[in-house]
């Protein structure tokens, strides 16, 4: 398709969607309050619908107090029952694919629901408003001149009982229109390859010699590629391989660990960076600023959303509330309800609001992947900001990390014990340690109140990884690719034995 009328069509998508966007950013309660009711509606004559007899809800109030909040245990059934084709059990229209994630609890993975409203209406409409933020934001863009490199999961997908299910990255590529291809690279064939190792030097072969304008993917993975780009070109930065990149859409693991190295290796100042909050249960969020850490909740892709404080979470006083009812700067667990049939379900992450007008949030972390041993409530953002802090101080580089308590035994007090791989590692780790522990007290009062004087926790204890632990550690659990993520805190210490295991 010629450029002048790609970039024409994006011009007019562009003014088209933007007065949608606006009408949801005037009426944001009003737009989430229509949305849940359209998708009950819908959805009425399910088996779901029925048992929770979704034809006299008439407000959000019985409607929460009516259907429960569940995790993916308490779906799993009915969602292998859709997957060997029963129709009709939660969603009216057939589900032919599920996103292949990450376990739980009872089961090895997990197989999230994918409609063809959820692809359509959420996913493929996420892309295209990602699109349109950025172009707004940026008048000069030449994006559309060149290509964009994705880097998604490595897995092909797999037929089953007349369903498909695989990587969500996979299921988005192989559904998307054939023109759609012709601005991505590498081609649908090697994106869509089985084995990671030799896809990433398969997708080197391939884009090099494109003009390429945007990258797109997991930092983590993004980066191995990458470093493999310019050693296999011999140059010392991305700019000099393609001059026109100006962009890199990134999500699915916090940026903040990596930002230094991708400036390293992206020296341009205009160099843009630009977040999206997505998983396989949905598309939740973008970035709509250039040059911001904030996220703007989308209320109108078929998602309607419910946030239960942390401060109450898997307690007996457990409750959700409606985004008219969230508070500023407070760390709550998300809840969903999908146009792919996913009702009051639990996501595993956590976000706080950094504005109610818009909505927008930020990623704090995971419902699973803290610390609480002692009542310390170590999260994932607490931990990323103080490691960012201490290698800006020690000239240090990270390239992955872990953590798990040190339990108490006798009269010995407990301990965080982290395993760290470096790229570039600090001349004192000792050093390191101090640093990183006051970092801690800083940004977590609670942290700081249990290591006063030792009471409770004592100093962090390091452990420097070996070079490729965590890649050895995620090949070995069949992880590679770009959608699968190191746990990076736990209240056990399965992943750190695990993997101290590995490190010699």
């Amino acid at each position: 398709m010629p450029i002048p009328l790609v970039n024409s069509i994006a011009s007019w998508f562009l003014k088209k969607r933007f007065h949608q966007i606006e009408l949801f950013l005037k009426y944001p309660n009003e737009v989430q309050n229509e949305l849940l009711f359209s998708l009950i509606d819908f959805a009425k004559n399910t088996e779901i619908g029925k048992q929770y007899d979704f034809a006299s809800i008439k407000n959000y109030k019985t409607f929460a107090e009516r259907v429960p909040i569940k995790n993916y245990d308490g779906w799993q059934d009915n969602i292998e029952r859709s997957r060997k084709g029963e129709s009709n059990i939660f969603w009216p229209t057939p589900i032919r694919w599920f996103a292949k994630s990450s376990g739980t609890t009872r089961a090895k993975s997990k197989f999230i629901p994918v409609s063809e409203e959820s692809l359509e209406d959420c996913h493929y409409a996420a892309g295209k408003d990602l699109l349109c933020m950025y172009l707004n934001n940026n008048e000069n863009s030449q994006l559309f001149n060149g290509k964009s490199l994705r880097l998604g999961g490595s897995k092909e997908l797999y037929k089953e009982n007349g369903t498909v299910f695989g990587d969500l990255s996979a299921i988005l590529i192989d559904n998307m229109p054939f023109w759609a291809e012709f601005s991505s690279t590498p081609s649908n064939k090697v994106s869509l390859m089985n084995d990671w190792e030799h896809k990433m030097q398969a997708i080197v072969d391939e884009t090099i010699n494109e003009n390429v304008t945007s990258l797109a993917g997991v930092p983590s993975w993004m980066l191995v590629l990458l470093n493999n780009v310019m050693e296999t070109t011999g140059k010392e930065n991305l700019h000099d391989i393609w001059p026109n990149l100006e962009v890199y859409f990134h999500g699915g693991v916090s940026f903040t660990p990596y930002k230094d190295q991708y400036k390293k290796i992206l020296p341009k100042k205009d160099f843009r960076y630009y977040e999206t909050y997505n998983a396989s249960e949905g598309f939740f969020a973008i970035q709509d600023q250039n040059n911001s850490s904030e996220l703007l909740l989308m209320l109108d892709y078929g998602i309607f959303y419910e946030f239960i404080p942390m401060d109450i979470y898997a307690t007996s006083e457990e409750k959700a509330i409606p985004l008219s009812d969230v508070k500023l700067h407070k760390n709550y667990a998300v809840i969903i309800t999908t146009n792919a049939g996913l009702w009051r379900y639990k996501i595993g992450d956590t976000v706080r609001f950094t504005s109610l007008n818009p909505y927008r949030i930020k990623i704090s972390g995971r419902t699973k992947h803290h610390i609480n041993v002692f009542g310390e409530e170590l999260i994932i953002e607490n931990a990323e900001n103080a490691l960012e802090k201490v290698c800006k101080r020690t000239k240090a580089e990270i390239v992955d990390f872990t953590a798990a308590p040190i339990f108490m035994e006798g009269k010995e007090k407990g301990a965080h014990e982290w395993l760290i791989e470096f790229k570039t590692p600090p001349k004192d780790i000792n050093y390191f340690n101090e640093l990183f522990d006051n970092a801690l007290k800083s940004l977590n009062s609670d942290y700081e109140a249990k290591r006063y004087n030792n009471i409770t926790l004592n100093k962090p204890k390091i452990n420097i990884a070996r070079k490729q632990l965590f890649h050895d550690w995620l090949k070995q659990n069949d992880k590679l690719g770009g959608q699968h993520k190191v746990p990076r805190l736990s209240n056990t210490r399965d992943y750190l034995d695990d993997l101290l295991g590995l490190n010699i």
